[in-house]
This record gives C-alpha cells, structure tokens and sequence, in this order.
C-alpha cells in the first residue's frame, strides 16, 4: 500500500491478499454498474418511437442506431448526474428518466429488461450522488493512496481518499465516481493488532510473509453490516492513515496523535467555535519556554530533535528585541529556520504550530474566567475540590491578572508574527493545520491593529502561495528585510528591485514572495510599454554570483525570490561564507529571440533598447563595419543618447566631457587610438558627425540607426564564439538566429555555411563540446564525421556558453512552433542524445552555477 498528498502517486501493481472467509450470497452480490441492450425511444423533435442500442459505461449512457454502430460516435447521449430521477411510466415496460433539461421515454422490451435497466441506474445515479459532496467542499485530499480493502471476504486493491468526513474508495485512480463511500462521523476506527491472530473460525486473515501486516478497522455505528479493513505495508503509513481517518471519524481522540493535535481534533469537531474554551488552552497560547518535545507528530527521533532545535531558534528570533545597526543577527536567524523548514518538510506543520502558538496571546485572566479554565467542562489540569485549589487560585492571580492587564502588542508577540509571514510566502501547512492556520488568521485580522494587520498580510501571502505554487528556497536578505522593517502590510508588494536596460537607465519593480519571473516581467512591460515577451523576444538575466562577466536567462515559471535567494547562496559559498551585505544581484532585460518578421510591430521603447544591444554588438567587435561607419553609427548614438550638441569655440567644457564617454560607450574598440594626436582627430571627426545631427530627434536617429544596421543580414542574431574540432577553420562564431544557425568566420564575420532549423537532428554539449548533429551533408570545407545519414558537428566552447546555445535554439525552435502553430519534425530520425546538458535547479552549484532555464533538449520532437 502507499499514500501521498501529491497528484503523482504511480498505480502499484494489483495483488489480491489471500482470506479464508466463506463465499456467500450476500458476499457475491455486486453492484452492476454497465450494461447494454436494445430500447425504444420517445423522439425529442418528432415525437415517434424509435428502437437504439443503449450502452451504460463508465457512467455515460450513450444509444446507436444498431449494436455494430459501437465503435463509430453515438447518434446521442442521456447526460447522467446526481439529479437525475428514474419514474416508471403509465405504459408496459415504460420508464421516465428525468434529467434537469429534459424527461426521457425509454421502453424495454420485457417486464425483466426493464428492473435489469432500473436497478443498474440507480446504482449509477447512486454513486453520482456522491460527486457533489467531493466539489462542493472545496477541500483537498487529506491523505491518498492505494489500499488494500477487505469487506465480507473479499480483497481488493482500492484507490481511497479522504476528503473531510468522507472516506471514498475507486476503482482504478482517474476514476470520477467511487465504488462506494464511508461517512467517518458514523464510524468508529481501531487498529487490529494481527500478531494476535489465531486458528479459529474468527480469524479474518491468513497471514503471510508478504502480506501487509498492519490493519485498520473501520466500523459502521448501528448497522448489521460488517467492517471494513484497510491493510498497510508498513507502521508508518497505518499510524498516518490511522490518525486522519480517527480524526475525520471524531473516535479515539485521546489516544491518537500528541497533545497539540489532541485539541486541534477538538476544536475541529467544534467547528473552531471562537467561543469554546478550547482555544484558551495553555498548550495554544503563547509561551517563552522552549518545548522538550514536538507539537506534532514526527516519524523518527532525529526529526524530533530538529523539531525542538526549531523552537529554540525560533525563540530567539522572536525574544531578542531587533536593533537595527544588528539586524543581521535575526536575518540569519530566519533564514537558518526557514532552511531547516525547506530541508526537511516533515518540519513545515511543526513550524506553523509553533508560530501559530507564539502568535495566540494569553487571554485575559478575571476570577470567573480562571476557575472556568480550571474547573470547566474541559480540565485539563485536574479539578478543583476543596479550599486549596481556591488558596492556590487566589495567590496566583495577580501575577496573572498583571500580566494580562497590558492588551498592546509586546516586540515579542509581532516578531513572531513577521516569522510566520515569512512562512505563508516559502510553504503550506498540510492537512488539518491548514484548517488551523486559517481559523487563526480569521481570529486575527482587523485593520485596525498591528496584529491584524499582520494576519491580514498573511492571509494575502497564503492566497499568493496556494496559487502560485511553494517555493523553493529560504528568503533572501532582501525579502526578510522586506517583512521585518518595511510594514509589508501597507504593501500588496513590499519587495523592490531595479531591473537595469541597456541603455545604463533602470526601472523599480515591486513584487512579493510569490511573484513569478513571468509575472514581473509581465508588470514591467506594462510600466514602460512593451509587448509580451513571446513576441517582443525580450528576456530577464541575472549577472553572475562568482563574479564571472556572464549572465543567466531565467525561466518564466520560477520565483523570482528563489532567484535572489540562491543568486545570494552562491554568492556566500563562492567568498568561503563571507558575504558583503551591500552587494545585490543585478537584473537586466534586453532582447534574447530576435523576430525579424516582427520588426514592424515593435514599440518606441523595443526599438530604443534594442538599438543600444546593437551597439553593445558594435563596440565588442561583433558587427562587421569599417573606420567611416563606425563614426557614423557612434554619432547617432551619441545623438540619441545626449541630443543635440552645444558647441564650445575653444574646444574644452561639457562638449569634451560628452566625447570622451561617447568614444568609450559608442565606438568599436579595436579602432580607437592609442596616440594622443589620432585620439584628438577621432574626437573631431566625431564632433562634426555630431553636430551634423543638430535638430533630429531621438526617434529619427533610432530609425536611421536600425535601418542602416539591419542590412546586415545576421542583425539580432547572437553570436558564439567557439573552435571547429575537424577542419582548418580554427576560431569561428555560430550564428543562431530566428530561422537558421550559421557559421561565421570570426574575422570579417563572413558567412561559411547556414543551416536551417528543417536540417537539425539533435543539439547539445558534453564537457567542453557542443554537437549539432545535421541530416544531410555540408560544405566539404568543414570536416565532420558521418554515420547513418547524419553528421555531426563539433565545436569547443566553454560550458556556460554551451548551455546558453543549447537552450537558445530550443527556444527559437519552440517560439516558431508555437507562432506558426506548426510541428517540429527532423528531417531525420536518427538521433544523438548528447547527457548532461540541463540540471532542474534554478542554480546548479555543481555545475559552474548555471541557471535552468527549461526541460531538457536533447532532442526536440
């Protein structure tokens, strides 16, 4: 048997467990829940009889014209749901089935036919009942799995969920209707201890070397009929089937689970009635003494030690008062919690418990309200009989009343308020302290008060986190800072971060801690009038954490916090643990799929960022151009970057200031002089181009820029130096661009041979080499070797940039399919499968650090 909270859980192989009960009549009985056969019909337009073969399956009952039809669609179908009705009719073998839209006639062709098809649709009209219960809660499955289920003799592996108060049972896992259900709150559940089976008639079971040996009896209360027994493989899988099918039943709650859990079981059979005394318990309000043993219950005693080292950190983060010149020391510690948390889930619903108690003040303390706690329906701590409970009483009630009397929030109590924030936004509570945390967020939420609005905040992140998926890190410095100094509660989102262009200008985007790379993107595009990234090929990049000159791509769907987290990790690990507390990660957008049939479409601020990409392009050598262009081209910049220019007779001043950045950011540096008197003649030349632009506007310069560079028929393309393996070509760049990959001679960037995407079999790298294996034969100059139809490529590169190459291509690649809503088919089937390429991490520490930015692409189909 196995069980799982996910949707991932994989259909075991179906094994029937040997029993030794008699067979009887009853035992055989089954309910039927198909059939098939020959009906009359009323028509709905043309009120006539006509005879169909109706078939009942899976729920659906369909009719043909013929039995042969089966296998071709249905001329029509009855829609079946749990408010269907089945009335027999005035006529001989007639009977009504009443949907919500509409009232069928059918007629069977004899008095048995007709019970036949009755009863196996009420069966199936019975177990749709069932469905509503499932939706209209809105709860997820407390635990799922496989389990083997023994009633009346018979064994059978069953797919059972527990939803609420109702245990369901499938057939098989994608199931929509059950088998049958169990209310839990008419039920009483024990666990049979097998050891003690013995030879007599009452033995159930026969037992067995592989056989589950632990089981789980379920008793319906008041009815004849027998129990129903769940078996388990192991002890670890019954004590958590056994606890959640106890509390959903409400039996036995004494002996199950710790003390905590004890009450929330309770408060749960109450509905979390604010007014019950039950959440005036000393166990669920605040306390600054360290626990000895865990809230909740662990499967090994190494997690029970976590637990209680948890507690201990979270106490002193949450008793020491915050200084700012020393906020480092409580960044640290959250951060080392949370990471304990992310490590070990397990650990996860003891961290709400903890939180969730140091979050419940002690309710104030009166004389009546004291001896209610101690002497009320609940007792916790024994009765009060006799003049000493009252003497003990007395005594200690101004200590108790005192220290109650202050109602205003304490450092203590918000501090631990701003580390269960943290926690809404990283992971989930699971099962019943799901239900928990949200009767305490509801307890507390009020915009009036500090504490409210905290829960407030809370309940807001929990929404974000439910929606968005948990994350995957623990929180960066920015992001703790983000909670415990900026009142995130005055702030949808209260994290900010520049996203730098390259223009050298940046835009502040705010975010909070489950905001994913898309949807920042997506928010940026809105402030500065972008089209959405599938079309304008814009993308996010992250700067390097070991200070290499690389960037990193990041992919849509990962947490932007995630990011910063771990860019900070590899950050600390590559400086032996130091790390400066000023240094941030540098984000950047700027074009990554270059769409040339898009041009047209572009907006002002595509073309002016993609203009200054080009002249990154320009400076760095990767733009083929002569002495006189390159002065044409860095004077548009410079109009396009300063505007027009003032002019200075003596040639000192702003003008002379302009120019020297100018030749810096805007000039090719393999031409810029070395000698004072060649540098003094390029200023020149380059102030006349200059002032030669006077009047135009930043747009005109833009337009003429582009339309000049785009004649070059690789513009946009991007550009990866690299070694041939075979062949005397040496150096050479690799041109990827939106339709082809090109090979460019890496000095005059002339083209040697382009390949279209049609011709690609499979790409990626192995160590220090990257393959293109191809379908068809290439230039002789370019030595390669062939096997079965393709050939392959090889090329040295360094290992980022083989990633960066491998995931550019499949991008275009998929960008093409998914505009042109074609498919991507090889010309040929044979295919190399180059490994190693993709690890699933957003950073791969041991992989030089590289970003994930999709699946892998060994091969694309």
């Amino acid at each position: 048997m196995s069980y799982t909270s996910s949707n991932n859980s994989e259909e075991p192989e179906h094994k029937l467990l040997k029993t030794c009960a008699a067979y009887t009549t009853e035992n055989m009985k089954k309910e039927a829940m198909e059939k098939c056969g020959w009906l009359t019909k009323l028509g709905g337009k043309v009120k006539s009889w006509k005879r169909r073969w109706f078939v009942l399956k899976n729920g659906e009952l369909r009719y043909y014209k013929s039995q042969g039809d089966v296998a071709r669609k249905a001329q029509g179908h009855i829609p079946l749901d749990g408010m269907c009705k089945i009335a027999r009719s005035n006529g001989a073998h007639t009977f009504e089935l009443v949907t919500t839209k509409k009232i069928y006639y059918l007629t069977a062709d004899s008095s048995s036919t007709l019970e036949e098809w009755i009863q196996v649709l009420q069966n199936v009209l019975r177990r749709y009942n069932t469905q509503p219960m499932f939706e209209q809660t809105g709860q997820e499955a407390a635990i799922k799995g496989w389990i083997n289920k023994v009633k009346h003799g018979h064994s059978k592996k069953c797919w059972c969920v527990l939803v609420g108060k109702t245990f369901a049972y499938f057939k098989d896992k994608g199931d929509k209707l059950p088998v049958g259900t169990i209310n839990m709150r008419e039920t009483q559940v024990e666990e049979v201890d097998r050891s003690l089976d013995s030879d007599d008639e009452s033995r159930i079971f026969e037992m067995d070397a592989d056989e589950p040996k632990h089981v789980i009896v379920i008793q319906v209360n008041q009815q004849v009929q027998g129990p129903t027994y769940l078996l388990m493989q192991s002890k670890e899988e019954k004590d958590t089937w056994l606890y959640h099918l106890t509390v959903a039943s409400g039996s036995g709650l004494g002996n199950i689970g710790t003390e905590y859990e004890r009450l929330i079981a309770k408060l749960m059979d109450v509905d979390g009635d604010p007014a019950s005394t039950l959440w005036r318990h000393p166990h669920l309000c605040q306390s600054k003494e360290s626990i000895d043993k865990p809230l909740t219950t662990l499967p090994s005693e190494a997690l029970k030690k976590e637990a209680v080292k948890l507690n201990k950190a979270c106490n002193l983060f949450i008793n020491v008062m915050m200084d700012s010149p020393a906020i480092d020391y409580h960044v640290n510690l959250a951060q080392s919690a949370l990471q304990t948390c992310v490590t070990h889930p397990e650990l996860q619903n003891e961290m709400y418990c903890q939180l969730i108690k140091q979050t419940t003040p002690k309710p104030p303390v009166t004389t009546t309200s004291l001896q209610n706690l101690l002497c009320g329906t609940h007792t916790w701590f024994g009765s009060c009989d006799g003049a000493g409970g009252h003497d003990s009483l007395s005594s200690s009630l101004v200590d108790l009343t005192q220290e109650t009397q202050n109602t205003s929030p304490t450092f203590e109590f918000l501090q631990a308020w701003q580390l269960l924030a943290m926690c809404t936004t990283l992971f989930l509570p699971r099962q019943k302290f799901m239900w928990l945390l949200k009767m305490h967020l509801q307890k507390n939420m009020n915009s009036q008060t500090e504490v409210g609005k905290y829960a407030i905040f809370c309940q807001r992140t929990l929404e974000r986190t439910i929606k968005n998926g948990l994350r995957e890190a623990r929180p960066s410095r920015t992001e703790v800072l983000s909670i415990i100094l900026r009142n995130p509660f005055y702030h949808s989102n209260p994290i900010s971060v520049p996203i730098h262009f390259m223009n050298g200008l940046y835009q502040v985007v705010s975010f909070d801690g489950s905001t994913t790379v898309r949807e920042l993107v997506m928010t940026l595009n809105h402030q500065i009038g972008m089209r959405d990234n599938e079309q304008s090929g814009f993308a996010l990049f992250t700067d390097d954490p070991s200070g290499r000159d690389a960037e990193h791509c990041l992919q849509g769907s990962v947490k932007i916090c995630d990011v910063i987290s771990k860019w900070e990790q590899t950050l600390k690990e590559s400086q032996n643990g130091k790390i400066e507390s000023t240094k941030v990660v540098k984000l950047t957008y700027k074009n990554r799929l270059y769409f040339r049939r898009e041009v047209k479409k572009e907006t002002e601020r595509e073309r002016l960022l993609i203009t200054y990409q080009i002249n990154d392009d320009v400076i760095h050598g990767r733009f083929p151009l002569n002495k006189e262009l390159a002065l044409e081209l860095a004077a548009l910049m410079i109009q396009i970057d300063s505007g027009d220019s003032k002019y200075s007779p003596d040639g000192s001043g702003t003008i002379v200031e302009t120019l020297d950045r100018a030749i810096n950011k805007f000039y090719p540096k393999r031409y810029r002089a070395n000698v004072e008197d060649e540098m003094r003649t390029l200023k020149l030349k380059l102030s006349d181009k200059w002032t030669g632009l006077r009047g135009r506007t930043q747009q005109e310069c833009i337009r003429i820029y582009l339309g000049v560079t785009r004649k070059w028929p690789f513009l946009g393309a991007k550009l990866f130096s690299a070694k041939t393996k075979f062949g005397n070509y040496g150096d050479i760049y690799i041109a990827v661009q939106d339709d082809s990959i090109s090979l460019l001679d890496y000095s005059t960037l002339k083209v040697i041979v382009t390949h279209n995407y049609k011709m690609v079999v499979t790409f990626g790298g192995c160590k220090d080499d990257f393959m293109l294996v191809l379908s068809q034969s290439i230039s002789k100059e370019v030595q390669s070797s062939r096997e079965q139809g393709t050939e392959k490529l090889l090329f040295v590169m360094n290992k980022p940039k083989i990633l960066e190459i491998t995931l550019l291509i499949a991008s275009y690649i998929n960008a093409i399919v998914k505009q042109q809503n074609l498919t991507y088919e090889p010309s040929s089937t044979q295919a190399v499968s180059p490994s190693n390429v993709i690890d699933k991490k957003i950073w791969d520490f041991e992989s030089s650090h590289l970003p994930e930015i999709g699946k892998r692409h060994s091969r694309l189909l």
